[in-house]
Order: C-alpha cells, then structure tokens, then sequence
C-alpha cells in the first residue's frame, strides 16, 4: 500500500504560528461559533467584511497536562527578591481561597475562571459566517478572492507570447540595426548581379573587363559575408506587447434596503432579512471601492431611517409595498443619480400587500426601478409550514404572483422565498452565476 506524505510549506503569518492557530480554531469551534452568531446580532451590515475581536470562556482554550499536587510533595525553591526567608526554612501553605486571584466569579459569563479573547481574522470570520449559510468552499473562495483587475498595455518587452507579438516595433528595430550595421541591400545586391550577367555575356572580353568581373565576384562575397552576419531579423530585434495588471476604476454603487415593518414582520423575520442584507452589501463591497447603504422601512407609509431603526424598531399599520419603491425613487433622484452610482435593490417582505397594490409595484418596476438598476432581489420571509404550503414557484400572496408574471421580462431581477438562514443561499447562488454577473 502507497503511503503519501504531505508537507505544508505556506510561510506563517508574522509572529503567528498557523499551525497552532488552526488547531486552537477547530478545538474551540463551538464556542467561536457561538460567540460568532453573538456578535452578528450586535453588528451592523456595513461591518460583516472586517474582522472580530470575540471572547470565549477559558476552558475552551485549555488542554490536558501535569501538575503538582499543591497539597503534597516537596518543593525547594527561592523566588527572586524574596528578603524573609533563606533556603531550608518551612513555610505554611496558604489556605485555600486565601490567594487574591479572580475566582470563578470574574467571568461575565458562564461559570469559567477566565475569559480568552482573540481576534478573528476577516478571512476566519467569513469562513465562519458562511458555515451556517451551508455554502459550499468553491463559493467561500470565489467570494473572497475575486479581485476587480484589468490588464492594460505597458509598453513593449523582449519576451512573451507570440499572440502578442508587436510586428510594426519588431520591423523598425530591424530595420534600424541594418542601417546601423551597413547591411547591403537587396537592391545593391540585384545591381551588381545584373553588371555581372552582362560581362559573362561578352564573347570576348577584354582584360578590364575580366578584372572588372572579378571585382564584381569578390565584392558579392563580400556582401553574401555581410548579409549573413547581420541577418534580415535577429532575436535582438524581436518585441512583444507588455501588459500589467491594473485595478478598475469602479464608480460607486449605491444599496437600498427595502423591508416591510409592519406587524407581520417579528424579530425572525427581520433577522433573516438582515442575513440577507449582509451578503448583498459584501458582494458589493468586493466589486465596487464606494458603497452606499440606504435603509427604507414601510408599512402604510415609507421612510427612510437609520440602520438601528431599520432593524429594531417597532411600527404599526397597514402594508402599501409601493411606497416603499416610490420612496426609493425620491432617494435616488435627488442623491444617487444613475449616471454616476450602480444601483442595487433588496426588498425584503412576508408577500402581503393592499389589494390592488401589486399591480402599481408592477408599474413603477417596469417604468422607473429595473431601467436604471444593476440587480433587483426580491426575497418573501415565511414560516416554515408556509413554504411547504407553498411549495409551487406560481402559488404564493398576491405580490408574489405579481412578481413572478413580471420577472421574465428582466434578467436583472431575482426572487426567492427563505424560511431558514440556510435558505438564504439560493438567491446569492443565481447572482454569484456568471450569467448574473454579465447583466450585472
């Protein structure tokens, strides 16, 4: 049987050991992803790509080893700066408790001595944000390295691909190294050959011109000589285009976040759609270098209002889902125009709306919303025994259905229905697809 023997040669992070940090990492997995899940609830959307400091209780860090028993045994030993005692004198042990340690109250939390706090890295944080979601690895790495890079020209170089090939720079420098050299032409060559042909044609040629003939041989040899030491082309004279990566000059992308507060929309619901907010505003931050969040709340009525008040905030009223995008609309007019911002919109909403009311959210999208958006996401939060209800694609409330009829008409628009954090994925799987991505 073939044994194979794998050596990880990544160099370590400066003054870290990777390999201890990842063994420490899925030791104390549990307790990172709980406190993780923790910290998302306290977070801000505009914060998911940076990394965490985050506490665990100790005994999470703690690994098996030998100590001596403090009640027996022997120990000699001195410490440095001790002035009452000399080696050989007997001391009481303290009593226990007597120490002036932290104890087991000293925690937060828990009932740890302790608390370990480390900081997790943007890359550790994003694996362990993205667990919960399911997301398969290919994702988590296409979604954390994709890069907005072009390749632009930067002048010439002496090697490269021969698709690349510059003929016209190759040609001058050829050209200039003949002339440099004194390289005979092809016409001279031509000249002299002809001269030579008429006096070979002679029947009786005189003595100057049997000299003149062997002048005219030696002189050609000459020039063979020549035209073979500086050839036509050389290596030298070879160029090819040089092309240096060079980022983007991306323009700014601006995310509106639409929800639904009303009182059908609790704290599972809300938390749901801010999962979704998040993932949106990473994919956006990676792709453009100025993203603005703006946060649009409706019930009856629509207002924008902060993040806090986004999230948090309770309101009562009726559901009028269009004045949320006529709000919207406001925004956009007067701060975000759409020939200097890439417009991203997420709705987030449990379907029900005023009769009659789909239909004009119908209007405004095709009139006004999806011709100067990028991408459009509409995501319906459920109870788990609603979308086993509403199993079929065209079964659904009133929006839903309107939405649907509506859809295909837009490449640029995406709908789906979540009732866990895992079904939060399918929607980011459609935009992260390379079709999406293009009409993007």
């Amino acid at each position: 049987m073939n044994k194979f023997h794998f050596i990880d040669r990544r160099k370590n992070p400066k003054g870290k050991s990777l390999g201890n940090r990842q063994r420490f990492l899925r030791r104390a997995r549990a307790q990172i992803k709980e406190a993780v899940q923790k910290s998302l609830r306290d977070r801000s959307v505009s914060d998911l790509d940076r990394g965490e400091k985050i506490s665990i209780p100790a005994k999470s860090t703690a690994e098996p080893r030998f100590r001596l028993d403090p009640e027996t045994g022997r120990r000699e030993i001195v410490h440095p700066g001790n002035k009452e005692f000399t080696t050989g004198d007997r001391i009481k042990k303290p009593p226990k408790g007597g120490g002036k340690g932290r104890g087991k109250d000293a925690a937060d939390s828990g009932d740890s001595e302790d608390e370990f706090q480390f900081t997790l890295t943007q890359e550790e944080f994003l694996d362990i944000f993205f667990e919960d979601l399911e997301l398969p690895n290919l994702v988590k790495r296409s979604l954390k390295e994709i890069r907005s890079t072009a390749y632009r020209r930067a002048g010439f170089t002496v090697a490269g691909s021969p698709n690349n090939l510059n003929l016209i720079r190759t040609m001058r420098n050829a050209h200039g190294r003949r002339l440099a050299l004194k390289r005979p032409t092809t016409r001279e060559v031509n000249a002299l050959k002809e001269r030579l042909f008429e006096l070979e044609r002679v029947f009786d040629p005189s003595e100057e011109e049997i000299a003149e003939k062997k002048a005219l041989i030696a002189k050609l040899e000459e020039m063979e000589r020549r035209r073979r030491w500086a050839p036509f082309i050389d290596p030298l004279d070879v160029r090819y285009n040089a092309f240096e990566p060079t980022p983007v000059e991306t323009t700014a992308a601006v995310m509106f976040c639409l929800m639904d507060v009303s009182g059908s929309m609790g704290e599972r619901e809300k938390d749901l759609a801010k999962r979704f907010y998040m993932l949106l505003y990473l994919f956006l931050k990676r792709r453009y270098e100025r993203v603005e969040v703006v946060f649009i709340r409706h019930t009856h009525h629509a207002e924008e209002v902060d993040e806090e008040t986004f999230f948090y905030s309770r309101q009562s009223g009726g559901t009028v889902v269009s004045t949320a995008l006529e709000k919207m609309l406001e925004v956009q007019k007067e701060r975000f125009p759409a020939s200097e911002w890439n417009i991203y919109v997420a709705q987030a909403s449990d379907g029900f709306t005023q009769s009659g009311d789909a239909q004009r959210c119908v209007e405004i999208l095709d009139q006004d919303v999806m011709p100067i958006s990028q991408y459009y996401a509409y995501i319906e939060i459920l109870d788990e025994r609603e979308l086993e209800v509403f199993s079929d694609a065209d079964s659904g409330a009133e929006l839903w259905r309107a939405y649907r009829t509506f859809a295909p008409k837009w490449p640029n628009f995406a709908q789906t229905r979540i009732a866990r954090p895992q079904d939060i994925f399918p929607v980011f799987r459609e935009l992260f697809s390379k079709d999406s991505r293009e009409a993007a």
